[in-house]
């Protein structure tokens, strides 16, 4: 029972810091797209960005993390014979990407809050398809529990994330031709 109620709580946290990740990330490309505009609106929008991406990084994604991976190692202190599987060894790698994609996103998030602009929007664009990666492999591998056959949700993603980048370029010749 007690098992039960702390992997949905595990859940929970992943999924609330998954949506803070992706959401930042789409701040980012406001706050960018924000950087071209003229003035007052520049300084309007940007200010309102920068606060909305302190509250959703301090608020929902940092204590998300945290709390998903307390959860985490007490799933592994119940279930210690999890570490000695492949699959698991796999996941905790994706993991530990994800811990660095999310470092990466707190460095551009300070960045952003002194309103230093280093990236593009179409970079953050693609940038926000890394914790879409991540997040298929990890599931893939917690489901299937195999350290091959997430392969194949990892190369549909690949696929999926080739399409989107199409349809995004796409778009971009219609909006530009507008």
């Amino acid at each position: 029972m007690e098992y039960n109620y702390i992997k949905a709580l595990h859940l929970i946290f992943v999924i609330t810091w998954f949506a803070g990740l992706f959401y930042i990330v789409r701040l980012f490309v406001y706050h960018a797209e924000a950087k071209q505009k003229p003035q007052p609106e520049q300084d309007i929008l940007i200010k309102q960005y920068q606060l909305m991406q302190y509250r959703l990084w301090y608020i929902i994604t940092w204590p998300s993390a945290v709390l998903a991976s307390l959860f985490a190692f007490y799933l592994l202190y119940l279930f210690p014979e999890w570490l000695s599987q492949p699959w698991m060894h796999v996941k905790l790698a994706f993991v530990l990407l994800l811990y660095i994609y999310h470092a990466k996103c707190h460095q551009i998030f300070k960045q952003l809050q002194k309103n230093e602009v280093k990236h593009t929007s179409t970079f953050f664009r693609i940038w926000n398809e890394g914790a879409t990666i991540i997040l298929f492999a990890i599931v893939f591998l917690v489901i299937l529990k195999s350290a091959i056959n997430w392969i194949f949700g990892v190369i549909g993603i690949f696929v999926f994330s080739i399409l989107i980048m199409l349809g995004f370029r796409f778009y971009k010749r219609i909006r530009e031709k507008k």
